[in-house]
């Protein structure tokens, strides 16, 4: 297995640390301290702006880290999928990699399937099975 670069790593461990109830308890902590310590600067504004100061930099910095690890996530995910329709027989391989054709022809497959769930829901109410898995034959119209 090839090494991931610092950077993925560190995203990683950042959104995954991020996420959980200790962080939530220390960002509720800082946010007491800044609030008790108030009264004792007079509420100023300098002590006003080291809280929104310091909130906008972590969430400023916070949104590459977690979109980072979103995006390896969500093409994790996608290759998955890819190789499940890959490896079903009578699988439409023309779907693979779907999320990088034009909309115009996103817009064909997305109606096709909405027929094909409509006429799924139809067999149902008819008492009849909808476990088929019928042509689409006007798919990449």
């Amino acid at each position: 297995m090839q090494q991931t670069s610092w950077f993925t790593r560190f995203a990683k461990k950042t959104a995954q640390l991020s996420g959980r109830p200790a962080a939530f308890c220390l960002a509720l902590a800082t946010i007491i301290a800044w609030l008790v310590t108030g009264p004792i600067f007079g509420f100023s504004d300098t002590w006003q702006l080291i809280i929104n100061t310091g909130t906008t930099i972590i969430t400023f910095l916070m949104v590459f880290l977690i979109q980072n690890t979103q995006n390896r996530d969500t093409e994790a995910m996608q290759i998955k999928l890819d190789e499940l329709i890959r490896a079903t027989q009578g699988a439409h391989n023309a779907l693979l990699d779907l999320e990088e054709i034009d909309d115009e022809q996103f817009e064909r497959y997305w109606r096709s399937y909405k027929r094909l769930a409509a006429a799924a829901r139809e067999k149902l109410e008819k008492g009849e099975l909808d476990t088929d898995s019928p042509e689409i034959k006007d798919l990449g119209r």
